[in-house]
């Protein structure tokens, strides 16, 4: 059994579909603080968090765990540089109580749900694993930390680990079972599909004169049925290899935000409204991906590279989730 955690999440609840796929059996364990019930269609479920010692105990000593994903980690950058005691406790301090339960209960597999915040301003792009690690917030330095933590216990405990690195994670499962909730994220695709469903009144596109062809940032956007993949692929990496590894995941190519709304309003068919605002502080022009490691390592590869694809499937959620609010 799988024991994810924060599997209510936008990403965890893709996982846990794609585990439960693969014939894997699956516990979740959510707080439901950002998780939504609604996500919850697969597996197990024990509502409760990382800050109880019993309950985790319990977890483990009533079934029979093999490996943890845990995805149960605060992610608003901006909001991390205004509280960061609440990233560092979330974040880094739950994580080290969810690490001693396993080790106290002799489950030693883990595949963490890192971020490509842990590099910072790109030196060089395509950013490949070997980039060096300047987190610019607090987010990403919780990130650092953790992965730091755990080659730690790789070198004193033996603890195996695999590392995600994501970079935008976007899109939804093509069968439109889970998606990513509206108004609970700050990213750019669900905020604009929020204002062409009349949730909001615009969308702000931070900064117009960046040295990009469009004067707007490029990101690597990877569609989240392809993250959920890569996860399936750590496991048996980790169950056929007895070593601890870190692979970046993104598509190898950027999209502009004016491309990512253009696109947007192509593909639900509303001009909606768009105004420019100043840049946001640490906003790097470009951040693209080399993936190559994992596609070698692990045998992964994307599937959901066309832009039309990825949000075609996030408006299909979109639209099938509002109702249910």
């Amino acid at each position: 059994m799988i024991l994810i955690v924060g599997g209510a999440g936008y990403i965890g609840s893709h996982i846990n579909k794609e585990l439960n796929a693969e014939g894997y059996e699956t516990l979740v364990l959510d707080n439901l603080s950002s998780g939504r019930k609604e996500l919850l269609k697969w597996g197990k479920f024990v509502e409760g968090g990382l800050d109880d010692e019993k309950l985790l105990d319990k977890i483990f000593t009533e079934n029979k765990i093999d490996a943890v994903f845990h995805f149960a980690a605060l992610k608003a950058a901006g909001e991390s540089m205004i509280e960061p005691e609440k990233y560092y406790l979330n974040n880094v301090g739950a994580t080290l109580k969810l690490l001693e339960a396993m080790r106290r209960n002799k489950v030693n597999k883990f595949v963490f749900s890192s971020s490509a915040a842990v590099y910072g301003q790109p030196e060089y792009i395509p950013i490949d694993e070997k980039h060096p690690k300047n987190p610019i917030n607090t987010y990403g330095m919780t990130k650092l930390m953790v992965e730091n933590i755990l080659a730690d216990y790789a070198r004193s405990y033996g603890f195996l680990s695999v590392c995600l690195r994501y970079f935008n994670a976007v899109g939804a499962d093509i069968e439109a079972d889970v998606g990513e909730w509206p108004g609970s994220s700050a990213n750019l695709v669900p905020i604009a599909l929020d204002v062409a469903i009349g949730r909001r009144d615009k969308l702000t596109i931070f900064g117009t004169d960046y040295p990009t062809e469009d004067g707007t940032c490029v990101r690597d956007y990877i569609h989240v049925s392809d993250l959920a993949v890569a996860h399936i692929k750590a496991l048996e990496f980790l169950n056929k290899n007895n070593k601890s590894e870190v692979f970046n995941l993104g598509n190898g190519k950027g999209f502009s935000v004016m491309e990512v709304v253009k696109m947007t309003k192509e593909v639900t068919g509303i001009d909606y409204s768009v105004v420019i605002g100043e840049r946001r502080e640490g906003d790097p022009p470009v951040l693209i991906a080399d993936s190559k490691k994992a596609m070698e390592v692990l045998g992964w590869t994307p599937k959901f590279n066309s832009l039309k694809t990825i949000v075609e499937t996030a408006w299909v959620w979109h639209q099938k989730a509002v109702k249910m609010l």
